[in-house]
């Protein structure tokens, strides 16, 4: 694991593509229990090379309903997002992740990842990367229907303040949802 790892550090596949230049940042263990795959670091997780290192790991960490202790710590968590460097701003918000990273070191990482019982897959790239034709037509439906996706896969929304149109017009993902995530991601975490 930590030659992987280490392998991914230098990763400079798409160093041409990448604003701020590369910066790799994906954690895991050959321990981890659960696997986050989100979309891409932002600025501040660029610069700090700490995963969620911001408001939507905040957000994120709430929903899990863990420590901050807890979410850091590999043998719980491994952190693999569709990309693993800053994309980049587009218009409304950051780019989308690059295309490069999930078919280039995904498969690898999750060889080595023999004791995950979920993985917890955030927006709507990851979602459709994973679930291919079971995901839904919308984010919505996906994630509304996350029992059909369970004991392997919990689709979530972005935790993004950005996306916080979506979670007030969709109140039944905080109420009646992030409970149950709370209590899969406790069961396993015991």
């Amino acid at each position: 694991m930590e030659k992987l790892l280490g392998k991914i550090s230098q990763c400079s596949i798409c160093k041409a593509h990448l604003p701020l230049g590369p910066r790799p940042v994906v954690t895991a263990h050959k321990d981890s229990k659960i696997i986050i795959i989100g979309q891409a670091p932002g600025t501040k997780v660029h610069n700090s090379g700490i995963p969620w290192d911001d408001q939507s790991g905040k957000k994120l960490r709430q929903w899990l309903g863990v420590s901050d202790a807890d979410f850091y710590d590999p043998k719980n968590f491994a952190i693999m997002p569709m990309g693993f460097c800053y994309p980049g701003k587009g218009k409304a918000g950051d780019l989308p992740p690059r295309k490069e990273c999930a078919p280039e070191w995904h498969e690898a990482l999750l060889k080595q990842l023999p004791k995950v019982e979920l993985v917890i897959l955030i927006g709507a790239y990851a979602q459709k990367y994973y679930l291919k034709d079971k995901a839904k037509r919308t984010l919505t439906e996906t994630v509304g229907d996350y029992k059909a996706y369970l004991p392997k896969y919990f689709p979530v929304p972005h935790p993004s303040p950005t996306n916080r149109f979506w979670r007030s017009k969709n109140p039944w993902f905080e109420l009646t949802i992030v409970p149950e995530l709370q209590q899969v991601v406790k069961q396993i975490l015991k």
